[in-house]
């Protein structure tokens, strides 16, 4: 399985997400001086001053700096050339990234998916999402360890495809401001639907590639 999809459309759906996701991080970049020290009046701090304490407040500050680290590590792990080119760093990167993800990435989205100010649906969506997330880099490490490289390509993919979520859920909450739909719901509804969706997507993209290959494959064996 290729890494990521080939060809002019395929390339520019890379480019545009690599995009969307610089911006993402740029943005939280730029909102840093909100959560250092705290700012409760801030969007994303709002109501949380009665909590944010203790445990809560080491997983938050662990889950914004691991989340985005985790996103570019991704992002750069499946550059094909990147990895032909310096394949020691790929490996050093890899590491990096499985420990980030299973060591912070994941404990912190479990403890504040407690919190969740979505309401327990949401929480129950950012949980899964934590142990989806967990899961699918664990798998990636077990599958290089046996040296089942396509394997080991998907199942990185997979996790990148779930770390994406953070961007997905800021596009979603955009596109609701922008169209003005205000639902109780559909917080609850977009915590679902910021990983399963684009998880969703993958897995049917990852289905219709492998059915042309194998249609292309059929063509060449019918050919000789």
């Amino acid at each position: 399985m290729r890494p990521y999809p080939t060809g002019i459309f395929g390339k520019s759906l890379v480019i545009a997400a690599i995009a969307i996701i610089g911006k993402t991080i740029v943005t939280f970049a730029s909102n840093l001086p909100d959560y250092v020290p705290p700012n409760f009046t801030s969007d994303f701090l709002r109501g949380r001053e009665a909590y944010f304490f203790g445990w809560y407040q080491v997983a938050f500050y662990a889950h914004i700096l691991s989340g985005p680290c985790s996103l570019i590590a991704g992002v750069l792990l499946t550059l094909t050339p990147l990895r032909n080119r310096f394949p020691q760093f790929h490996r050093w990167l890899g590491k990096l990234q499985v420990g980030c993800v299973l060591l912070l990435v994941v404990p912190s989205g479990l403890w504040m998916a407690r919190y969740a100010d979505a309401g327990p649906i949401a929480g129950a969506a950012f949980a899964s999402l934590s142990l989806a997330t967990g899961f699918t880099v664990a798998m990636g490490w077990r599958q290089i360890l046996h040296r089942q490289i396509v394997a080991h390509n998907l199942w990185m993919n997979r996790c990148l495809v779930l770390l994406c979520s953070a961007v997905v859920l800021r596009i979603f909450g955009g596109m609701s401001a922008v169209f003005g739909i205000y639902i109780d719901w559909l917080d609850s509804l977009a915590a679902w639907g910021c990983w399963l969706v684009p998880l969703s997507i993958f897995e049917v993209w990852r289905a219709l590639n492998r059915s042309r290959e194998k249609s292309h494959r059929l063509q060449r064996e019918v050919s000789r």
